[in-house]
């Protein structure tokens, strides 16, 4: 009986021990498996943590690239808005520039057309026709004629003569002609007259100033005493110009001397 409780012990004592160390290995596997699990998880944290490292370098890296590309891109904006303002006042100052010039090449074409026109012949309007003369010709008729109007008779006279001389083919010459018996007349040279309208008459039978010459020649004739020839050119103004205002007067001239 005794046996058989101490043997009943010692299986039992065996039986503790071994579920004891069974417990324990299965304790120390556990630990095992919990410190593998922890270096992994660990392990896994901080390949994240490199990774999230890496990336947010990358990501700065990225970002100061962009930062200096917003930079570089607004100088480059800022040098371009500064060209696009040069060119701007370069364009307003070549607009002005050209403006200028254009003014200028006027002025100067004008002034060309001014002294040109002094030396080029140009066409006047002389007791209703239209005739070609030289500026200075124009010049010096209107000088003589400007001496006549003033009552200025004698120089007048010399003027008109000198025009004459001076343009002897010119288009102002029946004209010439007729103002410078008007001169004589004026100044008592009826003959010097007289020869001048006849010379009027004879280059320039048609000319507006005809009838007039005419009449003048029959006054000039009348301050000399002779009637009788007054009265022939009187007869012969009618014929020949028998609407004329000229031939009117020469009506009335005629009554008186007859």
């Amino acid at each position: 009986m005794k046996r058989s409780a101490l043997a009943a012990a010692l299986a039992a004592a065996s039986l503790f021990t071994a579920t004891a160390q069974a417990a324990l290995f299965e304790d120390d596997e556990a630990r095992r498996a919990i410190i593998d699990l922890r270096q992994r998880v660990e392990q896994q944290r901080q390949g994240l943590a490199d990774e999230v490292r890496r990336a947010n370098d990358e990501l700065r890296q990225e970002n100061a690239t962009l930062r200096r590309s917003v930079l570089d891109l607004q100088g480059q904006i800022e040098a371009l808005r500064s060209e696009l303002a040069r060119l701007r006042g370069t364009d307003e100052q070549l607009a002005r520039d050209l403006a200028d010039t254009q003014r200028r090449q006027k002025d100067i074409v004008q002034g060309v057309e001014d002294r040109l026109r002094k030396f080029e012949p140009s066409q006047v309007n002389v007791d209703g026709k239209d005739i070609m003369v030289e500026p200075s010709e124009q010049r010096d008729f209107e000088a003589a004629l400007g001496t006549f109007r003033r009552g200025d008779f004698v120089a007048a006279q010399v003027a008109f003569g000198e025009f004459l001389k001076r343009y002897p083919n010119s288009g102002y010459r029946p004209t010439a002609l007729f103002w410078i018996g008007n001169a004589q007349y004026a100044n008592k040279d009826y003959r010097g007259a007289i020869a001048n309208f006849r010379l009027l008459l004879q280059q320039a039978p048609d000319h507006p100033r005809a009838p007039e010459a005419v009449l003048s020649i029959a006054n000039c004739q009348i301050e000399l005493k002779d009637n009788a020839s007054a009265r022939r050119t009187l007869d012969d103004l009618i014929k020949a110009y028998p609407q004329s205002e000229a031939a009117g007067a020469a009506r009335e001239r005629l009554a008186r001397l007859r």
